[in-house]
């Protein structure tokens, strides 16, 4: 097998009813730190008119929604905020932020960004591959969690995000092989329906394969806004646009995506914000993957250096400028072996961990 120079690395493990593992998230965590980052955010939207009137009704919206379909996500986030002794309707309110300033049509007060991409077989098997990048203070509280509970039918998960934010709140792996990853895109539609943050767990909680995910998705109404890359250990890929009228899927031995929608029915949706670096490079980042990926058998460690790259029409591995959004880490899920590789940096020079699931 050919793999990043890696070490092993341990994740805290989230074991017990989705309540008890969202809870666990604060022991022997920054508290502070997470509350901190969380006020940060919803003060810097109220500021910018992200709230308030109809985005309160959407709020309401949701929440009603949630509690007849999502029962174990709004669990999950009940115990953060026990948790982390924060009100409920914050931490809820905070997982929609970037749709608020979608409704609301303001400035996003952070950025939201990543690349994607997944390839059907290669060295090290089917791999899904993701740089996250956010701005503000996420670096200090990003974690890779274990999750194990009764409700999780294909066994343990794997999943990379935040202190305070329920799940594969930016990726994860299941035990049967199926690995999801998303990204933010900005839209000028908003329904009624599931949350992005939400379905990614369900999907590793549901299902064993992409062919699972694709069922439970196209069965559901959705919020809109994102893209999903996912990947099985038998081979499939896929890569999901979300709107909230249409779900556009595109399954092929490779799949890409960034930051903006480009299948024919959901391009238009696209919404972009001028100010933002992340819709500035989304599609100078897509070309770059376009013109690497094909006509190559990927191995984890090639993948991990493509993720490390600043060349091209826009760099994949970005860096730090004036409060933007920067890569904060980048995963390589090798969904055969049930085998994540982590950099919980820019890829480029930062330490990569090997992770493993029972299989």
């Amino acid at each position: 097998m050919t793999a990043p120079d890696a070490a092993p690395f341990t994740p805290q493990t989230l074991a017990g009813t989705p309540f008890e593992r969202g809870r666990a998230q604060a022991d022997g965590a920054p508290a502070a730190e997470v509350r901190a980052a969380l006020a940060q955010r919803l003060d810097a939207a109220r500021q910018a008119g992200a709230f308030g009137g109809a985005a309160d009704g959407y709020l309401d919206d949701q929440r009603r929604f949630a509690e007849r379909h999502c029962p174990n996500a709004l669990a999950e986030v009940a115990g953060i905020a026990d948790g982390f002794d924060l009100p409920e309707a914050d931490v809820f309110a905070h997982l929609y932020l970037g749709t608020l300033s979608d409704l609301a049509r303001t400035a996003r007060t952070d950025e939201d960004g990543c690349s994607a991409w997944a390839v059907s077989d290669g060295p090290d098997g089917p791999l899904v591959v993701k740089n996250r990048d956010f701005s503000g203070k996420h670096a200090a509280i990003q974690r890779i969690f274990r999750h194990e509970g009764p409700d999780l039918q294909h066994g343990a998960l794997l999943c990379l995000g935040s202190l305070g934010a329920p799940g594969a709140y930016s990726s994860g792996m299941n035990a049967a092989g199926l690995a999801v990853v998303d990204m933010q895109v900005g839209v000028r539609t908003h329904g009624t329906g599931w949350l992005r943050y939400f379905l990614m767990t369900e999907l590793l909680s549901r299902a064993g394969d992409v062919a699972g995910a694709l069922a439970l998705i196209r069965a559901v109404p959705h919020a809109g806004g994102g893209t999903l890359v996912l990947g099985d250990a038998s081979g499939a890929v896929a890569a999901v646009e979300l709107g909230a009228n249409a779900v556009s899927v595109e399954q092929a031995p490779l799949v890409a995506r960034t930051n903006h929608f480009t299948t024919t029915a959901l391009a238009p949706d696209t919404l972009r914000d001028d100010a933002s670096r992340i819709d500035g490079n989304s599609a100078g980042r897509r070309e770059v993957l376009d013109a690497a990926l094909p006509g190559t058998a990927w191995d984890a460690a090639a993948a991990a250096r493509l993720m490390g790259r600043h060349d091209g029409a826009a760099p994949l591995c970005q860096h730090r400028e004036a409060g933007s959004a920067h890569t904060l880490s980048s995963t390589v899920y090798c969904c055969r072996d049930r085998v994540l590789y982590a950099c919980l940096d820019t890829p480029c020079s930062g330490a990569w961990h090997r992770l493993t699931l029972d299989i």
